[in-house]
């Protein structure tokens, strides 16, 4: 392809983007494909010939379009809001045109300048102190499990250069709530832990962390011979946006020694807000933190936001350096690839730079403060309307209900079924999609609001979706 061409479709392709997010909100925003239905779309084998890109926005309406579910459609409630503002897609159109590996600093030296200032800017705008540097990474996952080897090191005096957690004496043991990501026990699993050195703590009746029952977890690990390690707090969990106690966390973590890791993923975005940081005080006494940009805040995925205290430890545990990546400026600019597991490093920071450009901090408080009014509408009307139920606070943007009808009242399996046919009706009915998940043995209706072009007409019409749903019986 030469760059006539290229200039031609990659007009043609921005037109069709545009147009796709003018008419987005005509879509059903689930799509109805079944599988295997886009598999059967394309050939079995590889084009043996170059075919050339002619008529790929067709293609593109034919083979891709059927397939896509819509997560920047005003009637997205499900999992949790992933925007992609249109100023982070040309970042990324960027990104990819220039092709620069951002692995070291003599590699593409404003990949790794430019990401050492928006990460600072990320840092000022959630009224963190300078106490904190950011690095880029692709996902939390990622991130927390950056953050659960770097634990581990601490613990264990560096056991990476000798024998590893096979040659410890005690075992390590990390900490969370039961009602945390995923990502933590994955993390602490594939860390080496193991899933005997796991403890997942019980929730209270807002569902955050119990410190009593972590404090008696940790006293009975160590009168056991085991060595606590790192503690997980959750601001903002996945079920439900609850907050775990961050501040008498972070206190217990102190006097233990324990490596205290916040998983803001989606909640971080809030904290750009000054009056809603009261969520994670306590958030100095943390060794490290994750909070997702590309959730929420709008900057397309991925780009997650990993904050440590103590940069030297970090590369200390990720640092490698072969003969054949040393250069000139070794010490005097970070080499980013020192900073997490992947070599290779994309210029992800230009999303971040080109969305906050776009919008500017006062923007997306605005944004903020839009989402949550919203959210906080959606509850009164839950609890003002007989047979519904909030099974959660809403200190975010996520509700948590379900529908209680009196003749199954008491009966979790038949409320579950029932509910799950709620979903399904909302769903299919193409203006809106939500998804569901299971609150310590109740299937509820998970409402995450927080889309770019959702509007308070938009959950209004959420609501009388799922009331009419609920009146089919």
């Amino acid at each position: 392809m030469d760059t006539e061409e290229f200039r031609r479709i990659g007009h043609e392709l921005i037109d069709w983007i545009a147009a796709y997010r003018e008419g987005i909100e005509a879509r059903p925003v689930m799509s109805p494909v079944q599988p295997g239905e886009i598999r059967a779309l394309l050939p079995e084998a590889p084009p043996q010939r170059a075919e050339g890109l002619e008529g790929l926005t067709a293609e593109l309406d034919r083979v891709v379009m059927p397939g896509i579910t819509h997560w920047n459609h005003p009637g997205w409630f499900a999992y949790f809001p992933s925007n992609s503002d249109l100023s982070s897609v040309l970042a990324d159109l960027v990104c990819a045109g220039l092709g620069a590996q951002g692995m070291s600093w003599q590699t593409s030296p404003a990949a790794t300048e430019v990401e050492d200032v928006v990460m600072d800017w990320l840092r000022q705008m959630l009224g963190l102190s300078e106490a904190f540097t950011g690095v880029i990474h692709d996902s939390a996952s990622s991130a927390t499990f950056c953050a659960l080897l770097c634990a581990r090191e601490r613990a264990s005096s560096f056991s990476q250069a000798r024998s590893g957690l096979q040659g410890e004496a005690a075992p390590l043991v990390v900490y969370a709530s039961d009602q945390g990501h995923s990502s933590i026990p994955k993390a602490a699993l594939l860390a080496g832990f193991g899933k005997d050195n796991l403890r997942l703590i019980e929730t209270d009746e807002d569902h955050a962390l119990r410190l009593d029952l972590l404090e008696q977890a940790i006293q009975a690990d160590l009168s056991a011979g085991r060595k606590p390690c790192a503690l997980v707090a959750a601001i903002g969990t996945t079920g439900t946006t609850a907050l775990d106690p961050l501040e008498g966390m972070a206190a217990l973590a102190q006097r233990h020694g324990l490596w205290l890791h916040v998983d803001a993923a989606m909640a971080g975005t809030a904290f750009v807000c000054p009056e809603l940081r009261w969520m994670w005080a306590g958030i100095e006494g943390a060794d490290s933190l994750v909070l997702n940009p590309h959730k929420w805040m709008g900057a397309g995925f991925d780009l997650s936001a990993y904050f440590v205290r103590d940069p030297e430890h970090l590369i200390r545990v990720m640092g490698t350096n072969p003969s054949y990546l040393r250069t000139a400026q070794d010490g005097l600019a970070r080499n980013l690839r020192d900073w997490g597991i992947p070599l290779g490093r994309r210029f992800r920071a230009l999303k971040l730079w080109f969305f906050l450009k776009a919008h500017g901090v006062e923007g997306l408080q605005a944004r903020i403060r839009r989402d949550l009014g919203m959210a906080a509408w959606l509850a009164e009307q839950v609890d003002g309307a007989p047979h519904w139920e909030r099974l959660a606070p809403v200190p975010l943007q996520t509700v948590c209900v379900r529908h209680v009808p009196t003749a199954l009242a008491g009966d979790e399996t038949a409320l579950a079924a029932h509910n799950r046919t709620l979903a399904d009706r909302v769903n299919q009915g193409g203006r809106c999609y939500l998804t569901s998940s299971v609150l310590k043995g109740r299937l509820m209706l998970r409402l995450s609001l927080g889309a770019q072009a959702t509007e308070p007409r938009h959950v209004a019409l959420l609501w009388e979706e799922l009331q009419r749903a609920a009146d089919q019986g």
